[in-house]
């Protein structure tokens, strides 16, 4: 029996304990296929039912699913793995990661006052006990959102997470931006977290596509939260390979090699 989030009540204002968010929009234009990238498989599996399967057996639920290029034949191929917790969200239009949940807004508030984990649907080597980890030092710490990041040797490339002396994150700086003293930090964004939903929704309000792509990100929420007081905290993966995610069929076959040698 898996366990469940529900066996913790839900917070005033009714809804859902915890439910995921799972971003699997995207098209994957670097693994050079017409196949939505979610759907490419793993060890027989689509990366995408590996990140469900992740979800559930944390005690998420409901698994909410954005999906938008070619959004029928995801649904399509993945009602073998529906369980009766599947809800889609189109996003018809891709504009970036923050963009991909406001078209979830509606699911959002029916969660009330509920914990929303975000994932993407291609990091399929997450563990559930990682999920659970991240949703208890959530609840423990009391914050707006807590981030899940690890730790790598060489960490250039990826957004590092700076913390303030008590611990709570204070920035999300890409490696583009950092001074040289930030590009030394080598906990990185591991581009999974777990808010509050009443304090995401209150972000994504504010959020604004202010880069030279005109795109919304989702890593803006922290910078928003923090201006208004709510506080912001970070849980170390134990394992930096839970987080590898696939932008292309060399980085596939790693992760094939990866599952392999630890047995799933």
């Amino acid at each position: 029996m898996r366990p469940s989030c529900f066996e913790t009540p839900p917070r005033e204002g009714g809804g859902a304990a915890c439910a995921s968010l799972i971003l699997a929009a995207g098209k994957g234009t670097r693994m050079k296929s017409d196949m939505p990238k979610v759907l490419h498989t793993l060890g027989g599996r689509p990366l995408l039912a590996w990140v469900l399967a992740a979800a559930r057996d944390a005690g998420l639920g409901p698994q909410l699913v954005v999906v938008g290029h070619q959004a029928e034949r995801v649904k399509e191929e993945m009602s073998r793995y529906d369980e009766g917790d599947l809800r889609y969200v189109l996003q018809a239009e891709q504009h970036g990661t923050g963009h991909a949940v406001q078209v979830a807004r509606q699911e959002l508030l029916a969660l009330g006052e509920a914990d929303v984990l975000i994932l993407a649907g291609d990091v399929p080597l997450i563990r559930p006990q990682t999920l659970r980890g991240l949703l208890a030092a959530h609840r423990e710490a009391g914050v707006a959102l807590t981030l899940l990041s690890a730790e790598f040797e060489d960490p250039t490339g990826y957004g590092r997470i700076l913390r303030e002396p008590s611990g709570d994150v204070v920035a999300i700086r890409e490696h583009r931006d950092a001074s040289e003293a930030e590009r030394a930090v080598r906990e990185i964004n591991a581009g999974i977290y777990c808010f509050r939903a009443p304090s995401l929704l209150e972000a994504l309000d504010a959020l604004r596509p202010e880069n030279d792509q005109g795109e919304y990100y989702l890593t803006d929420t922290l910078a928003i939260l923090r201006a208004r007081g709510q506080r912001v905290a970070a849980r170390l993966a134990d394992d930096p390979r839970e987080i590898a995610g696939i932008n292309d069929r060399e980085q596939l076959a790693a992760l094939e090699a990866e599952l392999e040698s630890r047995g799933d």
